[in-house]
Order: C-alpha cells, then structure tokens, then sequence
C-alpha cells in the first residue's frame, strides 16, 4: 500500500514522468492494462510558455482519470508557487517537483537536478510550494550533482521538513545521467533519513528486480523508466508479481498490436494528424523493438507512412505480418 498525502492505493509501482513520452494517451493506455500511479511529462512553471502548443498538451484535464500527478520544474520559488497553485486549480491531484532532470537545457536554466548544489534554494523552492497548495506535493530528485558531490539523504531531510509527502530518488548523479550502474544501497541511505515515503528509480525492468530493491533498500514503491517504453503493461504485471507473486499476464501478440493501433489513433487525436504521425513512430519503434524478434523491416516500412489513417491501416495487420517474429 502506498499512501501519498489523502490518495491511497495497493498499488507499489509508479510510472515516471518522461518528457515526450508519458503524454495523455500513453497514460490512458497504461491505466486501460491497469496501472495507477503515472505521472505526466514535466511543465514549465513559466506560466507564460503555457500556450504554447508543447505546454497545452502537457497540462492538466479534468475529463482523465486520477490521480493527475502533474511535475513541474524551474528556479524560482514564487513562479514555482504559483505554478503549482495554478495546476491545482486546474484539477492536479498531486504536485511532482522536478530535481532529477539531468538534460543541458533544463539544468542550464538552474532547474532539474542543478538544483541540488544549492541546499538554500531547494528550501526556498519546497517551502514556498508546499504552503502554496492543498493537494500533496512530491519531489524527485538525484543521489547529487556529481559522484564526489552527493547530498541525496541532506536534501530528503529538507524535503521531509518542508512538507514534501513522497520522495523519489533516482540512484544515479547528475553527471551520471543513464549510464553505470544504479546505486541502491544510496536509495536506501535516503530511505533511512526520513519517514515520508521514499520511492526508489533507476533501471527497473522486470518483476523480479523490483522487487529486490523494494526488499534490499526498504523503499515504499518503485518507478519505472524507460523499461515502460513500448511496454504499457508492465507496470501492471509488476504490481500483480509484487501482490500475488502471480506472473505477467498472458496476451498474445495479437492483442497487443491491437493496444499500439489505439494508442495510435490516440495520438493522433491529441496532437492532431500531422504532429499525432510524427510520434507515432518512437511509440511504434519501442513497441516493435521490445515485442518482435525481427523489428527493424516493421520499424523502417511504418516509418515511410506520411499518412495518420495509412499509419492504422498498417498497425491493424501488424499481428498477422509479424506474428512469425513475435518476441516471447
């Protein structure tokens, strides 16, 4: 059972947010095969790019099923308030803060996880957000800047203090980004600091491997990555393994596709035809690289469509073609 502030639910396992992947459709598809806890791509607390088409798309709606857990990243403590009451208002269940995000673009601009090298400001930031919101505010964060500049369990005690409900950490530094091992035994360093729920991240990819870092570091809950690529089933199979110590569920490839082609259709729907076809294609390529023997002939054809309905004609015989190149 995870409980983050008033929301609770039997499920341990968390879909991360991943910026220009956990969009509104992926979501829908990950609760239709039946995940809980997902969280959307990250949204600037700059109100002002908010009309952008990027920024509509990411923001919150009533008519999708909650709980909305919607992150938000940036520097300033009273944009970052404001923001967050913003979000609220517009029907957010839960409020992520971003500290983890380790691309240029973001830490250039002293947001994501180059906040972790100023202690002071992480305060400010916490603070300023958790009095500016009644809903329950989360904060994700890495082990530190950098491997010699490690501050993970001093930044989960000013979480703790600050009112923050849940932590994740990510058991790699800045400076690591996606490569070398995850560390964690430093998750469960920050486990040990605090009694706020503490979520650990960072190359979970099956049943069983999340269920030796819930065992070995204590944490409350994992969160998923990029293993969810391709994959929107997984967190549910995970749960059923971590619950009942029962396997995935069997589904045939055939079910499956039929999954990728609502998703498709999905977003075309979301981002209209011409955007909608252009991400269609990473969603297609991760589905197909995770789920056939022989993906690259199916990737390289889908990717030569420059037509959405040409697009769903071809992913409704998908079974059927690749079916002989169907992964276990």
């Amino acid at each position: 059972m995870l409980k983050i502030g008033g929301i609770q639910h039997a499920s341990r396992v968390i879909v991360a947010p991943m910026a220009g992947v956990t969009d509104r459709p992926f979501r829908d598809l990950c609760r239709e095969f039946g995940a809980f806890w997902l969280v959307g791509e990250m949204l600037t607390s700059d109100q002002g790019l908010w009309k952008s088409r990027k920024s509509q798309t990411r923001q919150v709606s009533l008519d999708e099923a909650g709980p909305r857990w919607v992150q938000i990243a940036g520097s300033d403590p009273e944009v970052m308030a404001a923001a967050a009451k913003a979000n609220e208002i517009a029907g957010a269940d839960i409020l992520d803060i971003n500290m983890g995000c380790p691309a240029k673009k973001v830490c250039n601009k002293a947001a994501g996880s180059a906040l972790l090298r100023d202690e002071g400001l992480v305060t400010a930031i916490l603070e300023a957000v958790c009095a500016a919101v009644t809903i329950p505010v989360t904060l994700k964060i890495r082990l530190g800047w950098s491997p010699q500049e490690q501050n993970a369990e001093t930044i989960a005690q000013i979480a703790e203090s600050a009112g923050i409900q849940a932590l994740t950490v990510h058991g790699r530094t800045r400076a690591c980004r996606f490569q070398g091992e995850v560390d964690y035994a430093a998750i469960a360093r920050v486990k040990a600091k605090v009694s706020i729920p503490v979520i650990g991240n960072g190359d979970i990819t099956n049943a069983q491997q999340a269920f030796s870092v819930l065992q070995n570091t204590g944490v409350d809950a994992v969160m998923l990555g990029r293993a969810v690529q391709g994959r929107p089933w997984l967190p549910a199979d995970i749960d059923r393994f971590l619950t009942t110590g029962l396997p995935p569920v069997e589904r045939s490839f055939e079910t499956k596709c039929r999954a990728l082609a609502r998703h498709v259709r999905a977003l075309h729907l979301h981002y209209g035809p011409e955007q909608g076809l252009r991400i269609a294609r990473k969603h297609v390529g991760w589905f197909l690289q995770a789920n056939t023997l022989d993906s690259e002939p199916f990737r390289q054809t889908f990717n030569l469509i420059q037509c959405d309905v040409q697009q769903l004609v071809f992913l409704d015989r998908l079974w059927n073609l690749g079916a002989v190149g169907a992964a276990a």
